[in-house]
């Protein structure tokens, strides 16, 4: 691991993490896997972050009905 975050790094998925990354690429359209993992990365970031500060992240569909994301 990189811990400046300048380099890159290897990271060795698993079934179910691998098939999950193929299909969000697929979904959005992309074959930009890294770039996948890393906006996922950031959301999980953002929740972490808000938990520790005592507060909580939420998904709000077309409808105006919200979800609380819950890790």
């Amino acid at each position: 691991m990189d811990p400046k975050g300048v380099g890159s790094v290897s990271v060795e998925l698993n079934n179910t993490a691998a098939q999950l990354l193929a299909s969000l690429c697929v979904e959005l359209d992309t074959d930009d896997a890294v770039g996948v993992l890393s906006r996922a990365l950031g959301i999980l970031d953002l929740c972490v972050r808000g938990k520790a500060k005592g507060g909580s992240v939420c998904i709000v569909n077309a409808h105006g009905e919200s979800s609380e994301v819950v890790i």
